[in-house]
């Protein structure tokens, strides 16, 4: 058998706290460690923007300097540029290593337009033609910048780790080299001198990025923590709420079993008015056949005898509204188009409502559907619109239409009659409550709990210009 979890067992009354309590727990740790990925993604990208900012700010000034302070007085002193030459390849380093001191770069070479190393910070890599990668080709062949964060260490490790090392975290920058314009040109980019790829360690900003990281997360941790004990504090209360619902439950179950006692001797009632009903219609049924003879013979026994129809009719239909009431009959769940109820209702009430003056317009659409009991359904609305008749005066109006009551279906049953008594307006379905001088009270009860086994509810209230009106409001949506 599967266990359901927030199931309370009297003899563990805090279980549902335990189980409520590790969730929160862990729904917890797990939304702060998506959050500590995110802001470790979101300060490592800040961190990179300020830091390619930065390169490119000192990839412009190498070229301003190499231009000025070298290829000028190289080309006017010796008519052109031969790094091959020991006296130009000092000039060039002494300009180089002046600009680039206390920046943090480990290593700096220059291209050629072949993709041979012409000077580097690392002696043994002149001349060699193989360590220019895609990003100095497409520096070469279109003048694009590119920037690469080199990173020895995992989102992880980096977390993990009390101090980082020098060089974990690397920038790498290829920017192309080229002759400066005078003003009138400055809108045009000059002769490409070759490819500038530097490498600058950023491990000590990157570390302090890092470090207010950790303070966030930490402290982010500390506020679950305490939101998880507030939480914690919350459930134990609620499960205290909830052992007194069992002890209420207990005390209501003793009402209910009263309750059945007090429906088995309605279901008795029941039973005397079943056993009532055949006899009645027995006698109801001679009367009425007595009373056709007398009037055609003309006797002086068809007042007497009208009386004993009448009132065995009476009898009859207070004993059906008993059974009706006593034992209400499950539907039959199908598609019901409540137009056609309502017009067969409607129909069948024609006479009833040429008798008292009264007309009655339905203006519900075709295909107003909702699932339920066609029969009962019928009965319902049959109440409802023989009440509205009944309550008009002579001249009056009965409307029935559609209505769209909070993105939910539902039928208005609206009269010109004299409308409810507000102050008594709930004890309208109550069963054995009536205003009229004859019936039973079990009109609107019966009617009311006919709606209420389809899932619908009915509401009585008093029209904004006077009259009645039922909304019937079923559980489909508009």
């Amino acid at each position: 058998m599967k266990l359901n979890p927030f199931r309370v067992d009297p003899a563990h009354p805090f279980q549902l706290v335990k189980f409520l309590s590790i969730s929160t727990l862990v729904l917890i740790l797990a939304s702060s460690s998506l959050m500590s990925v995110f802001m470790t993604n979101y300060a490592k990208s800040a961190l990179l923007k300020k830091n390619q900012a930065f390169a490119r700010l000192l990839a412009e000034n190498l070229n301003h300097q190499i231009y000025r302070r070298f290829t000028l007085p190289v080309v006017l002193g010796f008519g052109r540029v031969e790094l091959k030459r020991k006296d130009q390849y000092e000039r060039l380093e002494q300009v180089i290593e002046s600009t680039i001191h206390s920046f943090h770069v480990l290593d700096l070479r220059i291209y050629d337009e072949q993709n041979e190393v012409a000077f580097s910070t690392d002696a043994e890599q002149v001349g060699n033609n193989e360590l220019g990668d895609e990003a100095v080709q497409a520096a070469i062949q279109s003048g694009k910048i590119s920037f690469e964060l080199q990173n020895s260490l995992s989102i992880w490790d980096v977390l993990a780790a009390i101090n980082l090392e020098d060089g974990d975290v690397v920038l790498r920058t290829v920017y192309p080299l080229r002759a400066e314009r005078d003003l009138r040109f400055r809108d045009q980019p000059g002769p490409l001198l070759g490819i500038l790829e530097l490498t600058q360690d950023i491990t000590s900003d990157y570390e302090t990025v890092l470090h207010l990281l950790r303070l966030i997360i930490l402290t982010t941790f500390m506020g679950s923590a305490a939101l998880y004990g507030l939480i914690f504090f919350l459930v134990r209360k609620a499960d205290r709420v909830l052992d007194e619902r069992l002890r209420d439950k207990d005390r209501l179950e003793k009402e209910l079993l009263q309750n059945e006692k007090l429906a088995s001797m309605g279901r008795m009632v029941a039973s005397i008015a079943h056993e009532i009903r055949n006899p009645l219609g027995i006698i109801r049924s001679s009367a009425e056949l007595l009373l056709k003879r007398q009037k055609a013979e003309g006797g002086t026994n068809v007042k007497m005898l009208e009386a004993i129809f009448h009132e065995s009719k009476r009898l009859s239909q207070t004993v059906n509204d008993f059974l009706d009431y006593a034992r209400p009959r499950q539907p039959s769940l199908e598609d019901v188009d409540l137009e056609k109820v309502v017009r067969h209702a409607v129909g069948f009430l024609t006479q009833e409502g040429q008798e008292h003056g009264v007309v009655v317009e339905s203006s519900l659409p075709t295909r107003y559907v909702v699932q339920g009991d066609r029969d009962l359904l019928y009965r319902g609305f049959y109440n409802l619109i023989s009440n509205a008749i009944q309550a008009c005066s002579d001249g009056g109006h009965v409307r029935i239409m559609p209505v769209c009551h909070e993105d939910q279906m539902a039928v208005l049953v609206q009269d010109t009659g004299t409308g409810f008594d507000s102050k008594q307006l709930d004890r309208y379905v109550e069963p054995f409550f009536t205003t009229k001088d004859t019936g039973t009270g079990l009109g609107l009860a019966i009617t009311s709990s006919i709606f209420q086994i389809h899932g619908a509810e009915m509401i009585l209230r008093n029209g904004p210009h006077g009259g009645a009106e039922a909304l019937v409001i079923f559980s489909e949506p508009c």
